[in-house]
């Protein structure tokens, strides 16, 4: 069954005691599931989301309320779908993105009686899923990187310092090149955490929340990261 969300976003529901294009012993769904899903993203005008009011209920009470009604999870698929489609789009293309975001909500709906209810936002718990299935992208996500690093600059681009401090808010499509030769020369993990601080606008804190690490480990792995940029930038260490 599918159900319309705020008019015309679709998020995949079934009666209580199923999961959406599974069965009931909560087994994986199925293709034709993710293929509607990701169709939906084409339903109406708008894009994934449509955002939430202070008055509405946190996520981590969408999240317990769907537990004995599996509809109201729809209501943390419409206020995060927007920025986890955008982001998978960042990191590994379009071609990928709605894939990426339908099923991140399909392992969240079925992992939601795990959820943390102590922590409202469930941004880091969907970072955290939606970077365990990018992760099954990694060699698309490198060639990638270095097919924007062979790309031409353009006449008009900005120097290598304004290049770098872009690294934090510029989508992928617009990498620089060197910019993007440098993050294809990270770690998984290393590009993992970068990511979800500069493009998620994760915090320290909820990036170790996201990634399951401790919080000094996020601060000595950006660390290493930063020395890493600085070197294939050529760039002074305030510039990082």
């Amino acid at each position: 069954m599918v159900r319309t969300v705020s008019g015309d976003t679709r998020f995949p529901t079934v009666a209580p005691g199923r999961e959406p294009g599974g069965s009931r012993d909560g087994t994986a769904p199925g293709s034709g599931t993710r293929s509607g899903a990701r169709g939906a993203r084409a339903v109406g005008t708008r894009p994934y989301g449509t955002g939430s009011s202070d008055a509405e209920p946190s996520d981590a009470g969408l999240i317990e309320a769907s537990l004995t009604v599996p509809e109201r999870f729809a209501g943390v698929f419409d206020r995060h779908a927007d920025e986890i489609h955008a982001y998978a789009g960042r990191r590994l293309g379009p071609e990928h993105a709605d894939d990426v975001t339908a099923e991140t909500f399909l392992v969240a709906f079925r992992k939601r009686h795990r959820y943390d209810t102590s922590r409202p936002d469930a941004r880091p718990w969907l970072y955290g899923i939606a970077g365990n299935l990018i992760s099954g992208h990694r060699r698309s996500e490198v060639r990638r990187l270095r097919a924007l690093a062979r790309a031409p600059r353009d006449a008009g681009e900005r120097g290598a310092h304004e290049e770098e401090r872009g690294a934090e808010r510029a989508s992928a499509a617009a990498l620089r090149p060197a910019l993007a030769a440098a993050l294809a020369g990270l770690s998984a993990a290393e590009r993992d955490l970068l990511l979800l601080v500069a493009w998620a606008d994760l915090s320290y804190e909820e990036a170790a929340e996201a990634l399951k690490i401790p919080i000094g480990t996020v601060r000595s792995r950006l660390h290493r990261v930063r020395g890493k940029l600085r070197r294939h930038l050529d760039l002074p260490e305030e510039n990082v």
